[in-house]
């Protein structure tokens, strides 16, 4: 999709949180094209040497270094931001991604919502979350599709040791019941499998990917289109609540090559397609094909029912 060209002639500064990963790579040089000063937010000081190396000096970007159990350093680098994107971007390998992981990530997604209501300026958040946050429950099955109304269940999550999916549920719905208590105004991206460089075998987003094909459900999204994803929800004002966002559904034995190939390029050969059927797609993600498709037509300020 075209990057759409800047709405505001003077963007309210936002805050990048972290701006170290793919996508926080990425949203930050869009915001800044845009004309947005940008608070871009890391939690290692070698990250923040990486992002100066990559940006070069540029007068819009501030950067800071925060830790999501220090407080103060996340008031500090999100003061004087009227919008916040926050993105826990954990290790890809899924070895490290255990049930100590989804401890830590809900924890730090509470911090940073219970920092923004005490920052007067901000006035929206756009929360990154997983459509692992979505798609895993007892009864998958069933022929109704997935939408961004439904939830994973934390039962089922621990039951078959789905951690990212775990921590992606339970740290969106504590980020929302916080919001919701602190009268802060947030969206959520529950993205697909982020394709692009770093993406591997390893990702813990992968554990259950035969199921998620067989359900119909394994989608992906490449990291410029999330980015514009988030851009949109934020310079919407009737932008709410979930948004499932991707931008390829596998549901064709081919398809599934492909991503095997692209997780394991190095495979001495591609793996059989013959045995693999042709799926359904069961995952919708039509409200943001919506706001997307206003926000490239520059209809998105409009006010409607």
């Amino acid at each position: 999709m075209p990057q759409a060209p800047p709405v505001y002639e003077n963007p309210k500064p936002v805050c990048v949180m972290d701006a170290s990963g793919a996508l926080g790579q990425t949203l930050v040089e869009r915001l800044l094209n845009q004309g947005y000063t940008v608070h871009a937010a890391t939690s290692k000081q070698s990250d923040l040497n990486g992002l100066k190396k990559l940006l070069g000096e540029k007068k819009q970007l501030k950067l800071f270094r925060f830790d999501p159990f220090d407080y103060q350093s996340i008031v500090d680098a999100i003061k004087g931001c009227y919008g916040l994107f926050y993105m826990y971007e954990a290790s890809q390998d899924q070895s490290t991604y255990d049930e100590l992981m989804v401890e830590v990530e809900v924890r730090a997604a509470h911090n940073v919502i219970e920092a923004c209501a005490q920052v007067e300026t901000i006035e929206r958040v756009v929360f990154t979350s997983s459509v692992t946050a979505v798609v895993w429950k007892e009864n998958r099955k069933s022929s109704v599709d997935v939408n961004e109304r439904d939830w994973s269940e934390p039962n089922f999550c621990r039951k078959y040791k789905l951690w990212h999916a775990l921590a992606k549920t339970l740290s969106e719905k504590t980020a929302w019941a916080l919001a919701m208590d602190r009268d802060i105004d947030m969206v959520s991206i529950n993205a697909g499998l982020v394709t692009g460089p770093g993406l591997s075998a390893s990702n813990p987003y992968l554990k259950g990917t035969p199921e998620m094909y067989e359900d119909g459900v394994l989608v992906t999204v490449d990291v410029d289109f999330l980015a514009d994803a988030h851009i949109a929800v934020y310079e919407t004002p009737c932008a709410f609540g979930r948004y499932l966002c991707f931008n390829h559904a596998v549901c064709l034995p081919e398809d599934a090559v492909k991503l095997a190939q692209l997780l394991v390029p190095k495979a001495p050969c591609p793996p059989p397609s013959d045995e693999l059927g042709l799926k359904q797609q069961r995952i919708q993600n039509k409200k943001l094909n919506r706001i997307m498709a206003e926000f490239a037509q520059g209809t998105h300020l409009e006010l409607y029912e």
